[in-house]
């Protein structure tokens, strides 16, 4: 679905979530009268369930899109193996392979991405806008944190994750 300019992608489990409910107020309203004279009240709250995570991915893809282009002008091309704790907060540019995607379903990926020096995780906080799959070539911008608020590695806090276009010179 997208509103305006930004692509909106429920997560499967939102969708889970709805349908269960609904499903759960059909039967509940069929078997009880009390259920059925609450249908005023019960109706937009199950809809609700759907609007809210529209809403909330809307409000984070919207608010990626206009980070983009401040990290595209400020972030710094790195190999991972340079990625340190000292880089904490630093916008950052790397290129590489993914190796691993988890937690894709929750419109949260987290890719494990790699190139000749090393790997890291990438943590994206919505969805990203290209479907990015194992064994892509990526460029990816972000800005390094610790992987846990006060103790960890460093990882990147993904702000965009695009496909390099393979040459096939």
């Amino acid at each position: 679905m997208k509103i305006g300019k930004v692509e909106v992608k429920v997560s499967i489990i939102a969708i889970a979530v709805f349908a269960f409910f609904t499903l759960l107020l059909i039967v509940a309203s069929y078997y009880s009268p009390v259920v059925r004279s609450q249908l005023i009240w019960l109706i937009p709250g199950l809809f609700m369930l759907l609007v809210i995570p529209i809403a909330l991915n809307y409000m984070s893809r919207s608010q990626y899109a206009d980070l983009e282009p401040v990290y595209e002008a400020s972030a710094k091309t790195v190999r991972i193996k340079m990625i340190n704790m000292g880089m904490v907060g630093k916008a950052v540019r790397i290129e590489g392979v993914v190796e691993q995607i988890h937690f894709q379903f929750l419109n949260r990926p987290q890719y494990t991405v790699a190139d000749r020096s090393g790997a890291i995780s990438v943590k994206m906080f919505t969805t990203p806008n290209e479907d990015v799959k194992v064994n892509d070539i990526v460029e990816v911008l972000g800005q390094v944190i610790q992987r846990y608020v006060v103790t960890g590695d460093p990882v990147v806090n993904c702000i965009s994750i695009r496909k390099k276009i393979k040459n096939n010179d």
